[in-house]
């Protein structure tokens, strides 16, 4: 018997349907995978099944241990989100409460259900934490979610959606922030924890690989609609629908151009170091180096791909060297020849057009209360206000079709669109003022395979347009391997090796980097291209 039958499923907003007649099974203990591109319905799917898809419209049935969830009233349904169906959703940042500790909110969760008390909730938090991989889980479960980075807050949410041990776990993108080495281990925890509690995993993800690793069966959708299911076995070896064999055919090419070392650097940072005084009582406090003593130049034209596991300091890094970092920060930091490490805020401003970046959550960098116009026209608002309100909506418009949106989407809201949507959206913000210098935190991560193709492909081109340069910072190594010009590995703030990116990726020297790119092996194969069906 099953344990979810989803029986001709319809979700419809206003006159508007997004998902049509879908069909699919998950029997207990199964491992079943949604892919497809960006905004084919997935998560809309996945959400029906709690019904936490906001003003929708349901038709067909959800049967859970035989009973339909769409016929369930609120409260009971109340009783099985958490307990007996939990949810890894895509973006922890905006999943997780802002107000209260990583730790508060878990225990939260085995109060309320399980009906532990404060303390025994409060320590298995903190277990749940260490099994998920996150240091110092005693610590972290006093942080609040912005104090983590955006590899540990989903581990956290990871940890919260495992604590009542449910026997259907849906996780929407479950690794997207995750680094290659904590990617293996979360799916190795995953498969661990299903064989232990016999629990069914639905799997929503752009990521083909992680599929052929994970799941059992794989369904395919294309525009709201199941064009195919398949063990996964046969859909890698012998997909039958064109779609999908367009899926498991893209995968990151290199299409850069050769810098020319002779030009003069663009930035260059000397002995930068970043430091967070952290509360230790009362009256101390302890100094926490997040990046330490790091060198770096970077030229016209030229991609720096700065890569290291969750926590190593590459956001850290990238945004005190755009003046960005609510740490404390020494060093050098030149931009075009200005000492921007010594200039005041003020006269920094002039300068910002020149330098960008797009932010590694796109939903919590995206202001809910904005249309998309006003999002990616801010920058021109600001820095050049002399367009007029016809060049600038022209400026949006062209923006977005260089990310591959239609501009009759610019009068609609962020909570509108798929999470790859908004991560293009995003990118169309900061290139709208063709910076020079674009620092590029992670902004692939929620993209489905062929999008991410064509954003690298965009974002080479506008490179060789431009001149623009990009700092990189990526934990998918097939991606820096296809952008980069040259690499740099952080380990808990430091630098531990650099070098060209066939130098580093090739011929790594540090036993760091070599696990790195063992993890990468994982789910990539050699020269950064994504396995072909049947290759392991």
């Amino acid at each position: 018997m099953s344990l979810l039958d989803v029986k001709n499923l319809n979700v419809a907003f206003g006159s508007s349907t997004v998902v049509h007649d879908v069909s699919f099974s998950i029997a207990p203990g199964e491992k079943f995978a949604l892919v497809g591109e960006s905004g084919s319905g997935k998560t809309v799917t996945s959400l029906a099944v709690l019904r936490l898809n906001q003003d929708a419209r349901y038709g067909g049935s959800i049967l859970f241990d035989g009973n339909d969830l769409l016929k369930k009233p609120e409260a009971a349904m109340r009783a099985v989100r958490g307990k007996d169906i939990a949810m890894i959703f895509q973006e922890p940042m905006t999943a997780l409460n802002p107000l209260f500790t990583i730790g508060n909110q878990i225990a939260e969760v085995l109060m309320l259900h399980e009906g532990l008390s404060a303390k025994m909730a409060a320590q298995r938090a903190v277990d749940l934490l260490d099994k998920t991989g996150i240091p110092e889980p005693a610590r972290r479960a006093l942080a609040f979610p912005h104090q983590l980075s955006g590899g540990q807050r989903q581990r956290a949410m990871i940890a919260m959606a495992l604590a009542c041990k449910p026997k259907l776990l849906i996780a929407d993108e479950p690794t997207t922030a995750l680094d290659v080495t904590i990617q293996v281990q979360i799916l190795e925890l995953l498969n661990q924890l299903q064989h232990e509690e016999n629990m069914a995993v639905l799997m929503i993800t752009h990521d083909l690989n992680l599929v052929r690793h994970f799941a059992d069966r794989v369904g395919v959708m294309e525009r709201g609609r199941l064009i195919e299911a398949a063990t996964t076995h046969d859909l890698f070896a012998q997909p039958r629908e064109a779609y999908t064999r367009k899926l498991l055919a893209s995968h990151p090419t290199r299409a850069v151009d050769a810098v020319d070392d002779s030009s003069t650097p663009l930035l260059v940072a000397e002995q930068v170091r970043c430091t967070f005084s952290i509360p230790m009582g009362w009256f101390k406090k302890k100094e926490f180096v997040a990046v330490d003593n790091v060198d770096l130049t970077l030229k016209p034209h030229e991609t720096l791909g700065i890569v290291g596991e969750s926590g190593s300091g590459k956001s850290t890094l990238g945004m005190a060297l755009l003046r960005l970092s609510s740490a404390s920060v020494t060093g050098r930091i030149a931009f075009v020849g200005n000492p921007i490490s010594e200039m005041p805020s003020a006269a920094l401003r002039p300068l910002r057009a020149r330098m960008q970046v797009v932010f590694q959550d796109p939903f919590a960098s995206l202001s809910p209360r904005r249309t998309i116009e006003q999002i990616v026209g801010e920058g021109l608002e600001l820095h050049q206000p002399k367009l007029g309100k016809t060049g600038l909506r022209d400026a949006v418009a062209q923006s977005l079709a260089e990310v591959g949106l239609a501009p009759e989407m610019m009068s609609r809201y962020p909570h509108e669109f798929s999470g790859g949507q908004r991560q293009r959206i995003a990118i169309a913000r900061a290139l709208v003022l063709k910076p020079e210098l674009l620092l590029l935190d992670e902004p692939t991560s929620s993209l489905d395979v062929s999008v991410q193709q064509q954003v690298l492909l965009l974002l080479a081109e506008l490179q060789r347009k431009y001149g623009m340069a990009y700092l990189f910072i990526s934990h998918d190594l097939a991606v820096i391997r296809a952008m980069a010009h040259r690499v740099m590995v952080m380990k808990d703030g430091k630098v531990v090796e650099s070098g060209t990116t066939e130098e580093v990726l090739s011929h790594p020297r540090q036993a760091y980097t070599k696990r790195l790119l063992a993890a990468s092996s994982y789910s990539t194969l050699e020269e950064g291209r994504i396995g072909a069906p049947g290759q392991e």
